[in-house]
């Protein structure tokens, strides 16, 4: 096993906070945690490629650090809204694998009974108050929990993930207005993976991204998405800043799909480059970012990063064949479970 050595995480800013330290066996909880969401996104892509899976996906695949740096700074209680690309968000938010596939299968045993897909997977236990195909419309939802929370005094933090895509959106200001006037506790991740689909997002966002929070009176901080140990410091300094009644905060996380914007995008050269997709999944990887330290530390070798790595691979094969197996729904359930 690991050596119980620990890193310092600085809570600095926050009023009567000390500093709280993650042990190493918390970071290598954090590289299986990451590893699953990759190994669940290639199983993924394989079941669209062998015309398994009906529809489409969009992979989270070189993201995981945020999701993962995130949700292990939350508590289970506390909510998460998700996006088009939210499989990696429902795993580090404690979904189990194999109701995760029978839901991308329109299976019964999926979290909506096969109904939801790939985009719309929900998980009210454990708090995932949904992913959603409607750009940005997660805000809306995650403030709406955030305020709730406040009125109950449930101490309860409310986090919505969503691409920089969504500062396209109205609705994202009107929702960072209010949350900001009524000191709401919920922080805000904007992962920026530099496209907006198939456009480079400076094409698209006037400005600096972390002016649009600022200028709400948001706190706003910048961080390498694909370093895990930096995400988590400053998610947990941010989440705990609005728990404590500070009011929202606004997490800018840097990073960059791997994959193209969905399943079917297979040839990106006419918007982005090999070279580029080269230097961040060799140079950049998450994965390898954390295992490399975790060498470093002494608090890994590789016989305990291939065996984290073997389990998690076994994890999810084992989940896919459940999903695979699964029946489907009664026909009889199709006007079931659905709301408008």
């Amino acid at each position: 096993m690991a050596a119980n050595k620990e890193a310092s995480l600085s809570t600095s800013g926050l009023p009567g906070q000390a500093e709280s330290p993650v042990d190493m066996e918390e970071w290598l909880h954090m590289y299986r945690q990451m590893f699953r969401i990759r190994s669940f996104e290639e199983q993924v892509n394989q079941l669209y490629t062998k015309a398994i899976m009906p529809g489409l996906a969009h992979l989270y695949i070189g993201e995981e650090a945020i999701a993962v740096g995130v949700c292990e700074a939350l508590n289970k209680t506390d909510y998460i809204t998700s996006t088009h690309r939210g499989h990696g968000h429902c795993l580090a938010k404690g979904a189990s694998p194999d109701r995760m596939f029978a839901e991308l299968l329109g299976k019964d045993a999926g979290y909506c009974r096969g109904k939801g897909g790939s985009m719309h997977i929900a998980d009210q236990e454990g708090g995932n108050l949904g992913a959603n195909a409607i750009v940005g419309a997660g805000a809306g939802i995650a403030t709406g929990a955030a305020f709730s929370a406040k009125m109950r005094k449930s101490d309860q933090v409310a986090v919505s993930f969503f691409g920089e895509g969504a500062l396209g959106q109205g609705l994202l200001y009107e929702v960072m207005n209010m949350a900001s006037l009524w000191k709401l506790p919920i922080l805000y991740v904007c992962e920026n993976n530099l496209y907006n689909e198939y456009t480079p997002y400076k094409q698209t966002t006037a400005g600096e991204i972390s002016a649009r929070p600022a200028a709400f009176g948001i706190r706003v901080e910048e961080v390498d998405g694909q370093d895990v140990r930096t995400v988590h410091y400053t998610a947990r300094r941010l989440i705990e800043y609005a728990r404590a009644g500070h009011g929202p905060a606004f997490l800018l996380c840097n990073t960059y799909r791997y994959h193209g914007h969905h399943v079917g995008d297979i040839n990106r050269t006419y918007y982005r480059s090999k070279e580029e997709e080269l230097h961040w999944s060799t140079e950049r990887d998450p994965l390898k970012m954390l295992a490399t330290w975790l060498t470093e530390q002494g608090a890994a070798d590789d016989s305990i990063i291939n065996q984290i790595e073997k389990e998690a691979h076994a994890e999810i094969q084992a989940a896919v064949e459940f999903g695979i197996q699964a029946p489907y729904p009664d026909p009889k359930e199709v006007d079931e479970h659905v709301y408008a």
